[in-house]
């Protein structure tokens, strides 16, 4: 089985994905990280020196690959569901795809605690790491979480291992 996490920045599914794949006795993948470490770059430095079009081509490769993995829980980007390609990619998949849903408030102390989300990741607005930006974002990319989403799980109050057995749960 193939299990995707999609949700904001913040949302946990690298910690939780890594939790529940280490459950579940499965492979676990990044896509950001996997980007990263094949390009020698940090994904800010990504899209500052190439651009957001160049990150996503590279990401929608990335999201290939991991759509024919077995027995593994894949933490998607946050962005990686803006492109219809991606989309369509998860849904043909046959992987259980759950969005982890976080308060606006919630990711934005979750970003601001973890001292290389600056570093690595790159501004999604002019507004900056703000409870504003988030709140933009989310309305953009909500309806497309939900597009492919098969369940939805709220990871505000919970704890890493509450949110991986709940997703244990789910499948």
């Amino acid at each position: 089985m193939l299990v995707m996490l999609i949700g904001y920045r913040g949302s946990g599914k690298t910690t939780v994905g890594r939790r529940l794949a280490s459950d579940l006795w499965y492979g676990f993948c990044d896509t950001d990280s996997l980007i990263a470490q094949r390009q020698g770059k940090t994904i800010a430095e990504l899209f500052r020196e190439s651009g957001e079009q160049a990150f996503r081509d590279i990401e929608s490769e990335v999201v290939r690959e991991c759509c024919t993995l077995k027995d593994h829980v894949v933490a998607l980007g946050g962005g990686a569901v803006i492109r219809e390609l991606n989309r369509r990619l998860l849904r043909q998949s046959g992987a259980k795809v759950f969005y982890l849903r976080c308060d606006p408030a919630e990711l934005i102390r979750r970003i601001q605690a973890d001292p290389a989300s600056a570093a690595n990741r790159p501004p999604l607005t002019p507004l900056g790491d703000s409870v504003e930006e988030v709140h933009r974002v989310l309305s953009e990319r909500e309806a497309q979480y939900r597009e492919v989403a098969g369940g939805e799980l709220d990871v505000t109050r919970l704890t890493v291992e509450e949110a991986a057995r709940y997703l244990a749960r789910m499948l």
